[in-house]
């Protein structure tokens, strides 16, 4: 039987009641964290482009594009907004399994909900919680590197779970919809080596194509069976081996929502060990940027290969947010990173340039293909003294977490950052409403809050 029966049991048998208070307390906080974050992605590259493309291609008024207001078809809709959540790289992410997990899945499964109606508070913190499920256990069970964008192919099988739970799919119809959504999974690694804007652009395909697979398997198309563990299935053309123990071993024990890990900064997860590592010894010693002389950083093959390019005179956004050299020379100039990181003048800064190339980036040992910890600096200053730090626990991460307030802080500052802020009021609302969401009748409401009044 291949796995993904496994899987369609498991969604299709667990209600709100079965999630610990902790998975509920993580599908609030990630929820929260998502709407701010695609709220601040709709000031980055080529959404208005994207937004006035998805215009074009249809004219119903299903759902809306966040910060927006643009109603789209559904499809539409969930591109538009997963791509805008992944624009600014301040998504959050399960590290084990390398998915941006809530991604593809909120952007779906909110225009979902919003075109058909019906969807309470509880219902989506069920649907998000099981998407990540299925996405993580899934992924976590690859014992090889990334051959494909993970975030965008894993994420899609998220909002297939995420949709199917919201609209109570039956097993059959389930597994048909995730069948539908692989034949149109799509994910180029090519995009991330490049720095392109392709690269966010394919968490929105996948929320696309999810939404239209579930509307197919809805109308009674099928798809094959065996999509998991198949001589063509993911685990086998999308990834290259895994291990069928882990693969199953803690479904309906263990919720992978837990696991997931904020980002504190806008740039790729890759980056943050050694941004970290810096800033700790930074805060410790109490030195200025001016004073390092080099600084070098063993990291994991995996942090290497993401983020370990050089940094360029002349950078595109989505090129620099994924240069871990220019991030942590960015950090320590400025004592962390913000979404004012990547405008015209701080890519050229000189003096964070001319730090950028006295940082080092080099591979340790570490076995694990799918590895971001840990991370060991060693950071020299000009007087010659020398500081060392290891970090095996990420600012961020379930062992390092960020606080309840620094994670509204965050939340309320993308809200400001959104190019068409929903203000300070709209953006308390929202807080108060996910804050108590088990309580909210109708989820479209939070859409709401996310539309800016014309004035």
């Amino acid at each position: 039987m291949d796995a993904i029966d496994d899987f369609v049991a498991h969604v299709t048998g667990t209600g709100f009641e079965d999630l610990p208070d902790a998975a509920i307390r993580a599908a609030k906080t990630f929820i929260l964290d998502s709407f701010g974050v695609g709220l601040a992605g709709g000031a980055g590259p080529w959404v208005d482009e994207m937004i006035q493309l998805a215009g074009q291609w249809g004219h119903a008024d299903d759902a809306r594009v966040w910060g927006h207001g643009l109603r789209l078809p559904a499809p539409a809709a969930a591109l538009c907004n997963a791509y805008q959540i992944h624009n600014a790289e301040f998504d959050c992410v399960h590290e084990g399994a390398v998915v941006h997990s809530m991604t593809v899945m909120l952007g779906a499964a909110m225009a979902v909900a919003e075109r058909d109606g019906g969807v309470n508070g509880r219902d989506l913190m069920l649907a998000a919680v099981l998407g990540v499920d299925v996405a993580c256990h899934i992924s976590v069970a690859v014992t090889t590197g990334l051959k494909f964008f993970r975030p965008g192919t894993a994420g899609a099988l998220a909002a297939v779970t995420a949709i199917g739970k919201l609209k109570n799919f039956d097993a059959r119809t389930l597994r048909n919809a995730y069948s539908i959504a692989y034949a149109q999974m799509c994910g180029t690694m090519q995009a991330h080596t490049e720095g392109s804007m392709l690269l966010g652009m394919q968490v929105g395909f996948n929320a696309r194509n999810a939404v239209a697979a579930c509307d197919m398997a809805v109308a009674g198309l099928q798809g094959p069976q065996n999509i998991l563990e198949g001589p063509f299935g993911f685990l086998r053309l999308f990834e290259d081996d895994y291990d069928r123990d882990v693969l199953l071993a803690s479904v309906g024990r263990t919720w992978r929502i837990t696991e997931l890990s904020h980002k504190p900064f806008p740039s790729g997860r890759a980056t943050h060990g050694i941004v970290d590592g810096c800033l700790r010894l930074q805060r410790k010693h109490g030195f200025d940027a001016g004073e390092i002389e080099g600084i070098a950083a063993a990291v994991p093959p995996l942090i290497h290969h993401l983020v370990g390019r050089p940094i360029e005179a002349t950078m595109t956004t989505n090129y620099a947010r994924l240069c871990a050299v220019y991030v942590t020379a960015h950090a320590l100039r400025h004592n962390g990173i913000g979404v004012d990181a990547y405008a015209g003048a701080a890519l050229t800064d000189p003096a964070s340039q001319e730090l950028a190339r006295r940082i080092q980036i080099e591979v340790d040992g570490n076995p694990d293909p799918n590895a971001l910890v840990p991370v060991s600096v060693a950071l020299t200053l000009k007087s010659g003294a020398v500081h060392k730090v290891t970090v095996s626990d990420v600012y961020g991460s379930p062992a390092n977490p960020m606080t309840h307030g620094a994670h509204l802080e965050k939340f309320r500052s993308n809200c400001a950052a959104a190019p068409r802020p929903i203000g300070a009021l709209a953006a308390q609302t929202l807080i108060d409403q996910v804050e108590a969401l088990e309580a909210l009748d109708n989820v479209t409401g939070l859409v709401d809050l996310m539309i800016p009044a014309r004035g």
